[in-house]
């Protein structure tokens, strides 16, 4: 199965400024260590950035990266998703977070074949992974995107994109059951300076490509880990609540 992967991504981060090209690892940053993860496990990355001249480097970085890329909306995510899958003809696709180092690619292909297998029209992330896991995004189809985006501005402000795909009447969603054991508590995006310096520990210790399993016998080895950044997570929930009105 064919899944294409939207790496959503912009230099314009506000808490932690070009967030995406701090470095993660030997001659890789952040954005380059999120186009290889994604094919390590066999998702098609499609880099899925603005045209502001911001991020004409995320540009490079994808041709470098022998990549596919696309450039549209800077704020409305949702109508730059919309052209994306439109120009490269995609019926659906899974968003690939650039803030989220470690997601969990097979996770992802769990999640795409629940959308396919089952018709629906939106796949939400595990609990788990919605509560600072970060370990899966979306599975969604480009019908949904369209028809949240009708009667939208063209410069709506849609970052908290599953507000407005919420809104679609009669649409078919469900939420990735959670598979195996728990997760660990663990925050595992990056926001915040301290979300850096644990991501970054987190990769030194286990690798880049490291599996999910690898990284939550790390946290459980270590109970005490999940603290450095996990005061953080109220305020981002919070930030998330506040775009969203």
């Amino acid at each position: 199965m064919n899944i294409p992967g939207f790496i959503t991504v912009r230099a314009s981060s506000k808490r932690l400024p070009n967030k995406c090209f701090l470095p993660f690892g030997e001659n890789c940053n952040v954005l380059e260590h999120i186009i290889r993860r994604t094919k390590h496990f066999e998702i098609e990355p499609i880099v899925c950035t603005s045209t502001d001249s911001s991020d004409d480097e995320i540009e490079k970085i994808a041709i470098h990266e022998n990549v596919k890329y696309y450039r549209g909306s800077l704020i409305n995510k949702l109508q730059r998703w919309l052209d994306c899958a439109s120009y490269f003809k995609i019926e659906a696709f899974h968003t690939v977070d650039a803030d989220d180092p470690f997601f969990d690619g097979n996770e992802m292909i769990r999640s795409f074949q629940l959308l396919i297998e089952e018709d629906l029209d939106m796949v939400c992330p595990t609990i788990s992974s919605s509560s600072g896991g970060a370990s899966v995004g979306y599975s969604l189809t480009l019908d949904i995107i369209k028809r949240a985006c009708y009667n939208l501005l063209s410069e709506q402000d849609t970052e908290m994109m599953w507000y407005y795909i919420d809104k679609v009447p009669g649409i078919k969603k469900t939420i990735l059951p959670e598979s195996g054991q728990k997760p660990p508590i663990a925050r595992l995006t990056l926001d915040y300076q301290e979300d850096y310096w644990l991501l970054e520990s987190v990769r030194r210790i286990a690798g880049n490509l490291s599996s999910r399993d690898q990284i939550n016998n790390l946290f459980r080895r270590n109970p005490d880990l999940y603290l450095v950044n996990w005061f953080r997570n109220q305020e981002w929930r919070d930030g998330q609540l506040e775009k969203k009105i």
